[in-house]
């Protein structure tokens, strides 16, 4: 079988480089005689990345005009569009009636539709054009979701029959796990201001979405209250608002910007850290609350979407915007070391059920299925 993944531009976006560089992998490794091609926007190397950063009607041409054309020229058993945003490309294939897959990680436009804001110079515009790129999904032979909460949004937000979708769950890689305590101690050395400060740990975007104002309020309460801790920040920079915040509250030399590490720092991290923080209000999947189990780290996330059914009975569920609450949870967690240590272990043992292998020979299954049906 030859299968096309049909990518997003390399370095883009972080997580969908991620998916893409995993599922390839993996499949090569559950179905080694299939050949698997790529193709992106832009060559891989190609130093021509103009449009992500120059005139907007050099992006739109790339994305609904060249790049959909030059999909629809290859030849291939099946193609499979690794991301939701990129769906108008199966317009470009139904002409050549060759079977398309689509995975749908999200629908958190629909949701949060100001997440654009900041993003692009004509945020309605690009709104505009993203519902355009979602709808194409309608025209999917099937629909991969990360998800069951995934799923049931696109099939409310998308009117999508739930028996075209397949909920086929993200993988995680074996570099997540518990590392030797000498090989974080130093970490804790430098972004502690005394051996006892509990370290609270959130990762990835500060948008609305990521709850980073409850997270910023639970600091608050914590210190208050004379407990010693600290916040870990890696991904994005706080925004404006939340800076603010930081500064009125005089939480600065509370928090430690860790930047954006590389994925073997961020083990360390993960591993350094007292606790995962992830009160978010949404989530198509929630891959940093498998990675922080799987390094042996307790998590407290939310009851809301998919995190629920990510975690199963491993972590620590909250209501998101209930402060009490999750400064109830973190103390516990500090001071029921039963409590902890049972947490740690049923998140070991929940992040073994994510897999890169497992996902591969599920998405494998899923293009199996499709091929047969396009030829009965």
């Amino acid at each position: 079988m030859r299968v096309t993944i049909v990518r997003r531009v390399p370095g883009a976006t972080f997580s969908l480089d991620v998916y893409a560089d995993n599922l390839v992998a993996a499949l090569k490794t559950v179905r080694p005689t299939w050949e698997i091609i790529e193709i992106a926007p832009i060559p891989w190397n190609s130093p021509d990345k103009l449009w992500l950063s120059g005139p907007g009607i050099k992006k739109y041409y790339e994305t609904f005009w060249r790049h959909p054309r030059a999909v629809a020229r290859l030849e291939s058993d099946i193609f499979h569009v690794i991301d939701q945003c990129e769906s108008h490309i199966v317009y470009s294939l139904l002409p050549t009636k060759q079977p398309v897959v689509v995975t749908c990680h999200d629908l958190v436009q629909f949701i949060y539709p100001e997440i654009l804001k900041g993003l692009s110079r004509w945020p309605a515009l690009s709104l505009a054009t993203w519902k355009y790129s979602v709808s194409g999904i309608k025209k999917a032979d099937r629909v991969i979701s990360v998800s069951t909460n995934t799923a049931q949004d696109v099939t409310r937000m998308l009117e999508i029959d739930p028996a075209a979708i397949t909920v086929v769950p993200n993988g995680i890689t074996t570099e997540f796990r518990v590392l030797p305590a000498a090989e974080v101690a130093k970490i804790r050395e430098q972004y502690t201001r005394s051996p006892d400060t509990f370290c609270l740990l959130n990762v990835g975007s500060t948008h609305l979405r990521k709850n980073i104002s409850t997270i910023l309020q639970v600091l608050k309460v914590l210190k208050d209250k004379g407990f010693p801790v600290c916040l870990w920040r890696t991904g994005d920079n706080f925004n404006k608002e939340q800076k603010a915040f930081i500064a009125e509250q005089d939480l600065e030399s509370d928090i430690f910007d860790l930047g954006s590490p590389d994925r073997a720092r961020l083990v360390q991290i993960y591993n350094a850290a007292d606790v995962l923080l992830a009160p978010s209000l949404y989530e198509g999947f929630g891959m940093t609350v498998v990675e922080a189990m799987a390094c042996g780290t307790p998590v407290i996330t939310s009851n809301v979407s998919s995190l629920p059914e990510v975690v199963d009975d491993a972590a620590v569920l909250v209501d998101p915007l209930n402060v009490e609450e999750i400064v109830a949870a973190v103390l516990q967690i500090k001071q029921d070391s039963s409590y902890r240590h049972n947490l740690v272990e049923k998140g070991l043992a929940r992040a073994k059920f994510f897999s890169w292998h497992k996902t591969a020979e599920q998405v494998a299954r899923v293009y199996e299925s499709v091929l047969q049906k396009s030829h009965e």
